[in-house]
């Protein structure tokens, strides 16, 4: 089996998935961002494919960038500008190949995130 990449996105704030979110990703090399793709979260919080899939799979530094700032905008949370959180990056390691979940649990003034199954 070889590796690939998901996402949940959850608005804790509003106890609901997160619809709209776009995510872009990104493959890290020698410290140098490059992007990949970018997807937009749908009504159950998750991107319609994988983020990463099986076919272009590879071990290594990848980092998830979520777009909170206009999600928030748009659901009616933002509050005034500059927002506490705008752009939400996530830089992480894939060193097997197996399906990595990497969720964001968010709301205006705080996230978090956990390797998920």
């Amino acid at each position: 089996m070889s590796g690939y990449l998901t996402t949940h996105v959850l608005d804790t704030a509003r106890g609901c998935p997160a619809q709209g979110l776009q995510i872009d990703l990104y493959r890290i090399e020698d410290e140098t961002r490059h992007f990949m793709r970018g997807l937009t979260t749908n009504e159950d919080g998750r991107t319609d494919s994988q983020i990463l899939p099986e076919t272009e799979f590879s071990l290594g530094t990848y980092e998830l960038i979520f777009h909170a700032g206009d999600y928030l905008r748009q659901s009616g949370q933002a509050g005034n500008d500059p927002l506490f959180l705008d752009i939400v990056p996530l830089r992480f390691g894939m060193n097997e190949a197996v399906h990595y979940h990497v969720p964001l649990l968010l709301s205006p003034y705080g996230y978090s995130t956990y390797r998920g199954s």
